[in-house]
C-alpha cells in the first residue's frame, strides 16, 4: 500500500509525459472530426452509418458498379445481318430478297385523301350471271402467277376496270343458297356485261351443275383471313430507267402505288396485266407506297429492281 501511493505522488518521467500529450491530441482530434461530421451543415446524415470502403489491393483502382445495360428490343436475325470486323462497307452480307417496311415513318397509315371509289366497292351486292371456263394452271390476265388453288374467277371487261379488280376476293352466290369465295386472276372480255363472272370449272361447281351453263348470281367483295402478305414483284426487262411494279398477296383491292423522287409521292399509271409503270424510270428501286381501296397505305423504304423475283413485305392490309 505504501508503495502504491509513494508510485503515485511520484512525478512523471518526460517519457510519460510525451505519450500522455499524444492520447491527448488523438482524442481532441477524434472529438474535432466527430463535431464537424455531425454538424447540421456537414456533409454526412448523423442518421445513417457511411461505409468506409476498405483500400484496394494495389495496382487497382476501386469504382462503383456500372448500371446494368438497358436490354435490346428483339429483332429478326434477318433485320440486321452480322458483318464481319474485316469486311469492306462496300461488301454487303446478302439478305434474303425481300422489301423493307419504312423505319422513318409508320409502315401503316391512312390516307389523307381516299382514293377515288372504283365499281367494285365494299358493302354493294353486285348481280349478274356465272359461267365457267377451264381455269387450267390458275394464271390469267392479271399475271398473279400459276396456283394451285384454282377458286378463281375472271371479271368482266367493264368491272376489270383496268385490272383494279385483280387479287379482290367475292362471295359468290348462287339462288340455292350454295356459294362460294374466289379470287379474281383474270379477265372475262366482252360480251361478258357487267356483274359477270367466268368462274373455274372448280368453283362453278360449288354453285351448280356445270351442265347449266350460266346461273344466276349474286356477290360482295369480301376482306378475308389469309396467312398470305403483300409482296412486290418487278416485271421482265425492268432497270432503274423503267419498270413495272406489281402487288401481290394482299387482302383488299390495290387502289394506287407510289414512288418517292425528288421529296414527294408520284401515283404510277395501271396497265390491263396489273402491272404499274414508270415508264421514265422515277422511282424505280426506291420507296413505295401502295394504296388500298380503304385508304390504309403501306410503305416501304425500297425494293430492289429484281425482274421476275416475288419480295416479300411482310405486311397486310386490315380485315374489313
Amino acid at each position: 500500500m505504501k508503495t502504491k501511493r509513494h508510485a503515485a505522488r511520484r512525478r512523471p518521467s518526460t517519457r510519460a509525459r510525451w505519450t500522455t500529450t499524444a492520447a491527448a491530441l488523438v482524442a481532441t482530434g477524434v472529438l474535432v472530426c466527430l463535431v464537424v461530421a455531425l454538424r447540421p451543415d456537414g456533409d454526412v446524415d448523423p442518421g445513417r452509418t457511411v461505409a468506409v470502403p476498405a483500400a484496394a489491393p494495389s495496382g487497382t483502382v476501386t469504382r462503383p458498379p456500372s448500371a446494368p445495360p438497358s436490354p435490346s428490343p428483339s429483332r429478326p436475325s434477318s433485320a440486321s445481318p452480322t458483318v464481319s470486323p474485316g469486311a469492306s462497307p462496300s461488301k454487303t452480307p446478302a439478305v434474303t430478297p425481300g422489301a423493307r417496311a419504312s423505319a422513318s415513318s409508320p409502315a401503316r397509315a391512312v390516307a389523307a385523301e381516299p382514293p377515288p371509289a372504283g365499281r367494285i366497292r365494299p358493302g354493294v351486292t353486285y348481280r349478274g350471271l356465272a359461267t365457267h371456263y377451264d381455269a387450267g394452271d390458275g394464271d390469267g390476265a392479271c399475271l398473279l402467277g400459276p396456283s394451285d388453288d384454282l377458286m378463281i374467277a375472271a371479271m368482266n371487261h367493264a368491272d376489270y376496270e383496268t385490272s383494279r379488280a385483280c387479287g379482290a376476293h367475292l362471295r359468290v352466290r348462287a339462288a340455292n343458297g350454295a356459294s362460294v369465295t374466289v379470287k379474281v386472276t383474270n379477265e372475262c372480255p366482252l360480251p361478258c356485261a357487267p356483274g359477270q363472272l367466268d368462274l373455274s370449272k372448280q368453283a362453278f361447281a360449288k354453285l351448280g351443275a356445270l351442265s347449266a351453263g350460266q346461273i344466276p348470281i349474286t356477290w360482295t367483295l369480301v376482306s378475308p383471313s389469309t396467312p398470305d402478305t403483300v409482296a412486290v414483284r418487278y416485271k421482265t426487262g425492268s432497270t432503274r430507267y423503267w419498270c413495272g411494279v406489281q402487288v401481290v398477296g394482299h387482302r383488299n383491292p390495290v387502289a394506287r402505288l407510289e414512288v418517292r423522287d425528288d421529296g414527294a409521292w408520284h401515283p404510277l399509271p395501271r396497265a390491263e396485266f396489273n402491272y404499274f409503270l414508270s415508264e421514265r424510270g422515277t422511282g424505280c428501286g426506291g420507296p413505295l407506297r401502295i394504296t388500298d381501296i380503304y385508304g390504309e397505305q403501306l410503305r416501304l423504304d425500297g425494293v430492289a429492281v429484281r425482274p421476275d423475283v416475288l419480295q416479300p413485305t411482310g405486311l397486310q392490309f386490315r380485315r374489313h
